[in-house]
């Protein structure tokens, strides 16, 4: 469930505060690890940066999490910002398919 009045924690953030600071382990020693350029890891972690699958992968391999921990994160955390632009679109009825079915065909 995503929170309504603050959005919620960016995947960059949960890994800094919950695993790097706690393990005592540096963004340039987790990123010599990963394989990854530090600016790639720093990018994340100051929410410049989301989470792709593969990032996911390697993180999940590296921390222990599996992939899903972190692209769950990534999902709420643009889903809740999408929410904020987000127009409301009516619900497509059966009849309206029904009538643009006859209006193109023939």
């Amino acid at each position: 469930m995503l929170p309504t009045q603050r959005p919620p924690t960016h995947p960059g953030e949960m890994l800094l505060k919950e695993f790097l600071e706690p393990l005592g382990i540096t963004q340039t020693a987790l990123a010599h690890h990963l394989g990854w350029p530090y600016a790639r890891l720093n990018e994340i972690i100051h929410g410049r940066r989301g989470i792709s699958a593969a990032s996911a992968l390697t993180l999940g391999e590296a921390l222990g999490t599996g992939p899903e921990f972190w692209l769950n994160l990534q999902r709420d955390w643009d889903l809740w910002h999408s929410l904020r632009e987000h127009q409301p679109v009516p619900l497509l009825e059966k009849v309206v398919l029904a009538q643009d079915e006859h209006t193109t065909s023939g």
